[in-house]
C-alpha cells in the first residue's frame, strides 16, 4: 500500500479543492443521482458510504430524506458540516469496510467509484457484509463505479495523461497498475505558478462479475443494472448497480 497512505489520505489531501474540482463538472451527474436515489429512499433513513463533502447527500437531504453517512476523512466531513444543511446529516467518521450503526436502512449507496477506495478484496467483501446487516428486508444497495478498462495503461502498466492545460496551470494524472492485485496507484499533479500540489489516489478496482459475487456471498441479489443514473442500457464505461436484501 505504501508508507503513509491511509483510508483518510485521499480525502485529507483533496478536501480544500474537492468542490472546486468536481461540483461544477458533475452537476448533471449529481442531479440524476439524487433523482435515482430519491426514488428508492422513501423518507429514509439512507446511508451514504464515503459521504465526502456532501455533493450528493446535501441535495438528497434537501428533498426531505433523512441522510446518514460514513467517511474516513475528518477534513472532508468538516467541509460538509460547514455547508448549509450539513448539520442535518448524521456522519460517522471511520472506514466503511466494517461498521456497526444502530439503524437499519431501506437504502445504502456509494457513488463516484468510492467503493474502490477499499484497497483489498477482503475489505470489499467485508463492506458488502456490513451493508447487508444494515439493510432492511427488501432494502437496496446502490453503487456507481467505472467498468475497468486495462487498455488505459501501456505495456509497462503505467499511464501519464494531461487532465487539463491552461495558461497558468497544468493538471496531470500519473498512474501505475498492478493487474494481479487489481490495484492502481495514482498521483494527480497540479502545477500552478511555480508550485506543485500532489493528490494521491489508490484504488482496488473490481469487475462487475466480481461485485456480483461479493453481493451473493453477503446474501444480496442483483435487482437491476444500468449504464448511468438516467437508466440508459448497460453495458457501458460505468455502471449503476442495485442489489437487494431479500424481503424474506
Amino acid at each position: 500500500m505504501g508508507a503513509g497512505y491511509t483510508d483518510a489520505t485521499y480525502g485529507d489531501r483533496i478536501a480544500d479543492v474537492y468542490d472546486d474540482r468536481y461540483l461544477g463538472s458533475f452537476e448533471r451527474d449529481t442531479v440524476d443521482a439524487v433523482a435515482f436515489l430519491r426514488s428508492l429512499a422513501g423518507e429514509g433513513p439512507v446511508l451514504e458510504l464515503g459521504i465526502g463533502t456532501g455533493r450528493v447527500a446535501l441535495p438528497l437531504s434537501a428533498e426531505g430524506v433523512d441522510v446518514h453517512g460514513i467517511d474516513a476523512s475528518e477534513a472532508m466531513v468538516a467541509k460538509l458540516r460547514g455547508k448549509p444543511g450539513g448539520d442535518r446529516i448524521h456522519v460517522t467518521v471511520g472506514s466503511f469496510a466494517e461498521f456497526s450503526l444502530p439503524t437499519e436502512f431501506p437504502l445504502v449507496y456509494v457513488v463516484f467509484n468510492t467503493f474502490f477506495g477499499l484497497l483489498t478484496q477482503d475489505q470489499q467483501v467485508t463492506c458488502f457484509g456490513s451493508v447487508e446487516r444494515h439493510l432492511e428486508p427488501g432494502g437496496a444497495f446502490v453503487m456507481q463505479a467505472f467498468v475497468p478498462d486495462l487498455s488505459r495503461f501501456d505495456a509497462h502498466n503505467q499511464r501519464v495523461a494531461a487532465e487539463s492545460i491552461g495558461v497558468d496551470e497544468v493538471s496531470l494524472e500519473t498512474s501505475t497498475h498492478d493487474p494481479f492485485e487489481q490495484r492502481t496507484n495514482s498521483q494527480h499533479v497540479v502545477i500552478r505558478d511555480g508550485s506543485v500540489r500532489l493528490y494521491p489516489v489508490r484504488i482496488r478496482y473490481a469487475h462487475v462479475s466480481e461485485l456480483d459475487l461479493m453481493a451473493r456471498i453477503a446474501g444480496l441479489r442483483l435487482r437491476e443494472r444500468w449504464a448511468g443514473w438516467d437508466r440508459a442500457p448497460y453495458p457501458a464505461w460505468q455502471h449503476v448497480s442495485v442489489w437487494e436484501r431479500p424481503a424474506t
